[in-house]
């Protein structure tokens, strides 16, 4: 099967791709939408010393801070106005969502409430974002000014300016996301953290060239390190694309003179239905719990807080607790993400509908058993494959004790949501073409 840039570049025309306006309004509309992200990354938050914070970022950079500040486009390390990325609206959406399935409200709003149902939850989750962003960033401004010479003038002031800053980034973020869904290239959040690991990458392997280079880190290492995210890239790219197809059949029927139907066809289930979501979901509950309290260990604790530093250890890449912790995020997430996405009962009625069915397997009831049961097993392989690119990498680089962040979950970001992208691309481009024939189709028919 052709991959999906190829499938681009078999279907496209250049000629078609100068013509389709929309899409060269959404494509810039994306790429001034990162601009301005990747400029609000250098903006820091008023008060704070950024040589001493510095010096902190680095005795944690190759640790859970370092993974955050990946995902943020290295807005941590500066402390900037978006040092909280989407994360906050991620964490509400699981939360949302995960409500969605046991809060009989909302379960009704998901199932029943159509359109104005959907909205009635965005909505929730907006509001739960701001009430996650001011928790997230009072912990940190707390955090911050209890470490001593990181804050230039301490006190109450400096903790309301901050939390108003970094909510107010969050939300912005929030907001710019969700216009690059609706007027951009589609996947506004992914495209985010997409365009933050792309903008750090460059850095971090750099670092490793100089290290290698001073000796600090071996050679053969560094081309185990290399080699390793090849693999990792290339078992993403396979197991994205990889499908479990049911054959469907559809019966003949005659309407007057003609037959219909008798033809087959397949319905394919994605081996990875929850995409990048999992790992994105059990990261944010990994990392802003974590990094407060980084922040925290940091400062001046009481005797009885002396907990908070070995837990934070504990929750360092590459150690067993958040191995653990991680893993069993991510194979939940994947379970949850897929029966949220996917309906075996709707699409076995879908299916009933338009006469088709799953040979030897009667419709309705028994159809949906069937898919919920293939459904199931497909995902044991997604959430193995997604667990093991995330997981092993941890534990690689973390044994290697790299004094740098590489994880598979950035890897398994930047592939997945390139793939999408070139996927979205396609799409309007057919789109257009296809609006292009129908227009000519009607000229055509207009002069006859």
């Amino acid at each position: 099967m052709a991959s999906a840039a190829e499938q681009l570049f078999a279907n496209l025309q250049f000629d078609t791709f100068r013509k389709a306006t929309e899409l060269h309004k959404r494509i810039g509309f994306t790429l001034l939408a990162m601009v301005i992200y990747r400029l609000g990354t250098y903006i820091p938050i008023p008060g704070i010393d950024p040589v001493a914070f510095q010096n902190a970022f680095s005795g944690q950079a190759g640790g859970l801070l370092g993974m955050f500040n990946m995902f943020s486009g290295g807005a941590v390390e500066r402390m900037a106005v978006f040092a909280l990325n989407v994360m906050p609206y991620i964490s509400a959406s699981i939360i949302v969502q995960l409500m969605g399935t046991v809060y009989p409200p909302w379960e009704k709003l998901r199932k029943e409430g159509g359109e104005a149902g959907r909205k009635t939850l965005n909505q929730i989750t907006r509001y739960l974002t701001v009430v996650l962003a001011v928790f997230q960033s009072l912990s940190i401004a707390v955090g911050l000014s209890q470490s001593p010479g990181m804050i230039e003038h301490p006190g109450p002031f400096f903790i309301v300016s901050t939390v108003v800053t970094l909510t107010g980034g969050a939300m912005f973020l929030m907001w710019l996301g969700e216009q690059i869904t609706s007027r951009g290239i589609g996947n506004g959040v992914s495209l985010i953290i997409f365009a933050g690991i792309v903008a750090v990458l460059p850095q971090y392997v750099f670092q490793a060239l100089e290290l290698a280079r001073t000796g600090a880190l071996s050679g053969g290492v560094l081309l185990f390190v290399g080699l390793l995210a090849i693999a990792v890239t290339v078992g993403i790219v396979f197991f994205e694309r990889a499908q479990r197809r049911l054959l469907t059949q559809y019966p003949r029927r005659q309407q007057g003179s003609h037959m219909f139907g008798g033809d087959s066809s397949f319905l394919p289930l994605k081996v990875n239905s929850s995409g990048v979501m999992a790992p994105i979901f059990a990261s944010s509950l990994l990392l802003l719990p974590a990094t407060a309290m980084g922040f925290l260990a940091t400062a001046d604790l009481p005797e009885w807080a002396g907990w908070v530093p070995v837990v934070v250890g504990s929750l360092q890449h590459g150690q067993p607790l958040f191995v653990a912790l991680y893993a069993a995020l991510i194979v939940f997430f994947c379970f949850f993400y897929t029966s949220v996405m996917f309906n075996p009962e709707e699409v076995a009625d879908n299916l009933r509908k338009f006469g088709g069915f799953l040979p030897g397997i009667r419709p309705g009831r028994r159809t949906a058993e069937h898919l919920d049961f293939v459904m199931t097993r497909v995902t044991v392989v997604g959430a193995a494959y997604i667990t093991v690119v995330c997981v092993l990498p941890e534990i690689l680089v973390g044994y290697l004790k790299a004094p740098f962040y590489l994880g598979g979950t950035s890897i398994l970001i930047v592939v997945s949501v390139t793939m999408d992208t070139v996927n979205q691309i396609q799409s309007h481009l057919i789109s257009h073409q296809y609006s292009g024939m129908i227009r000519k189709a009607k000229l055509r028919s207009g002069r006859g």
